[in-house]
């Protein structure tokens, strides 16, 4: 059976072009083109789609309108279409807490020609889409935030660091495990696969929501208690040694694994310059990136955990680290929290604050 794809669109050529790459792929078929919203609704109902994928901004009735009025009454994997503007980054960020699946930007140059560049990117963004887990979205996760176990005084164990990955339905995973982090917890890096331009939107919206203070990472930095260091869309993060500090590191680096930032890059970064401080987190995601770097962290001391299938989006990064052997506790993401916590408390010399 071919994916079925409904392109919605305001702009003919990105119509066309759109069309052109999913029509080439030979498991994917285009049932229709809408121009706008209301023509969407309309088509939604003759071809019922398995993917959607939205304009931003549209005519007649707003992309986030139309996506939170959609995912209320007929909830469907939906892959947003964004500009390259700090304005589509924001309202991209949005879309993705209502309950899309994922984004592809749009090319700032010759949109035609830097559309069919992205045919490879797009084909498998509709394919993660499709087989995507669409759950009713939950906004305000903070309600249970302290209810969790916290960690009293950081400094008297300040080398423990918490490692995180993830890709496809990562935003929101991210999201939702940052806003149960009380704010003396250890520092923490994050790999989230996501283009230049993004990351800088995501960790202002995260600094934003959470208790603790949440950054795009520069390189150089010292890592602190009670921070989040999320990689640059356009750069590797690592972690490096300073004397008796751990400090951020930026590289640009070829792609590994296709992406840059790359999970396992990180990963492999925190196996060398923290071994067994270290606690690593793969979360939802497409494809194998983060695997054999989480592997890397167990051999090298570290204590890691990977989301479940239930609460994935897409079961695919931790699946696969799962596959190697790389993890010790498999959860529901929910849980995993409170029990990165439980554990840093019972192995990290501090006592808990419940």
């Amino acid at each position: 059976m071919k994916i079925k794809v409904l392109i919605v669109d305001d702009s003919a050529l990105i119509r066309s072009v759109m069309s052109e790459i999913i029509s080439s792929q030979p498991d994917m078929e285009v049932v229709g083109v809408a121009p706008d919203p209301l023509v969407a609704r309309e088509l939604i109902k003759q071809t019922n789609p398995d993917v959607l994928t939205l304009d931003v901004e549209m005519p007649k009735m707003d992309g986030l309108d139309f996506l939170e009025k959609l995912m209320r009454l007929r909830p469907m994997p939906v892959l947003m279409v964004s500009s390259l503007t700090e304005r589509g980054s924001e309202i991209t960020m949005r879309a993705l807490e209502l309950g899309a699946v994922d984004f592809v930007t749009k090319p700032k140059i010759s949109i035609q020609s830097g559309m069919r560049e992205y045919t490879e990117l797009i084909a498998d963004k509709i394919r993660a889409a499709a087989r995507a887990r669409i759950k009713p979205r939950t906004l305000t996760p903070a309600k249970t935030a302290d209810a969790l176990p916290q960690i009293r005084n950081p400094l008297t164990s300040s080398e423990k660091l918490i490692i995180i990955g993830a890709s496809t339905g990562g935003t929101e995973a991210i999201r939702e495990f940052l806003m149960q982090m009380p704010s003396d917890c250890p520092g923490i890096l994050i790999a989230q696969h996501m283009p230049e331009g993004f990351t800088t939107s995501f960790a202002r919206r995260l600094d934003s929501l959470c208790r603790i203070s949440v950054r795009e990472a520069a390189g150089e930095e010292r890592v602190l208690p009670g921070h989040a260091y999320i990689a640059p869309g356009h750069s590797h993060l690592m972690l490096a040694r300073s004397g008796a500090n751990y400090i951020t590191r930026i590289d640009q680096a070829d792609p590994v694994n296709r992406h840059r930032p790359s999970v396992d890059v990180l990963f492999r970064s925190a196996a060398l310059a923290a071994g067994k401080n270290a606690v690593g987190v793969i979360l939802t995601g497409m494809g194998k990136d983060g695997a054999l770097g989480m592997l890397e962290m167990k051999n090298a001391g570290a204590y890691n955990f990977a989301q479940d299938e239930a609460s994935c989006v897409v079961f695919g990064m931790p699946r696969e680290a799962i596959a190697v052997g790389a993890t010790h506790e498999v959860g529901p993401l929910t849980e995993l929290p409170g029990r990165v916590l439980h554990y840093l408390a019972t192995h990290g010399g501090r006592s808990l604050r419940v």
